[in-house]
């Protein structure tokens, strides 16, 4: 699980074909006495598995479902990363709940800057919208950020200095696409209310959107 705050920019030093799957390599600012085989890591907002280390770089693969649900398979050698290591018990929660299991991509439909300040448009897919809410939490390429508007296909979100000068998202342009994971409290809620579970419907609990909203939850 990870949080959001982005720890530092890495680096892609190799892709590697593998069949459906792709093992990439990416250098890392960590030292080998912080990051080993089988740790997590979270890339660009994807969680993936440590498969080696060597120095300050580790590889990792990534599945087919990765690749087809994340901007992942479009990496090439010397493009920047956003990189994130597990939360641990200890940790403040600074940012959201991240769990590193991007849901679909986005892509930049227009940014404006304005006192060192960065607004970006994305278009997404309808299916993600219903679990983001204005002012609530989303992961952007693994970034935790603040939804400033919703509209029927996509968002808009604020960059402030800070996350700009720390991560990759000022890099970005009109086009380009990046990962969403949307906010997994909106995920629950979501799915609860609909009743849904699977093919069948989940046992009633009373709790419902005439509930929420004769409470005081509108």
């Amino acid at each position: 699980m990870f949080t959001g705050l982005i720890e530092a920019i890495g680096f892609v030093s190799k892709v590697e074909r593998r069949g459906e799957s792709t093992r990439i390599a990416f250098s890392s600012p960590w030292g080998l006495t912080e990051i080993k085989a089988g740790d997590s890591i979270s890339v660009n907002g994807a969680c993936l598995t440590v498969f080696g280390v060597d120095g300050k770089t580790f590889t990792a693969d990534v599945s087919k479902e990765t690749i087809g649900r994340t901007t992942l398979g479009e990496l090439k050698p010397m493009e920047p990363v956003n990189l994130e290591r597990p939360l641990t018990l200890s940790d403040r929660l600074g940012g959201h709940l991240v769990l590193g299991h991007v849901d679909g991509t986005a892509t930049i439909t227009g940014r404006q800057e304005e006192r060192g300040s960065i607004t970006i448009t994305f278009r997404t897919s309808e299916d993600l919208l219903p679990y983001m809410v204005e002012k609530g939490s989303v992961a952007i390429d693994g970034i935790s950020l603040t939804v400033n508007e919703l509209w029927e296909n996509g968002l808009s979100v604020t960059i402030v200095p800070f996350t700009s000068q720390r991560t990759t998202i000022a890099r970005k342009r009109v086009g380009d696409k990046v990962n969403v994971e949307t906010d997994i409290v909106g995920k629950y809620v979501q799915r609860f209310l609909s009743g849904q579970r699977g093919e069948e419907r989940a046992p009633k609990s009373g709790l419902d959107i005439e509930f929420l909203a004769k409470h005081g939850f509108e």
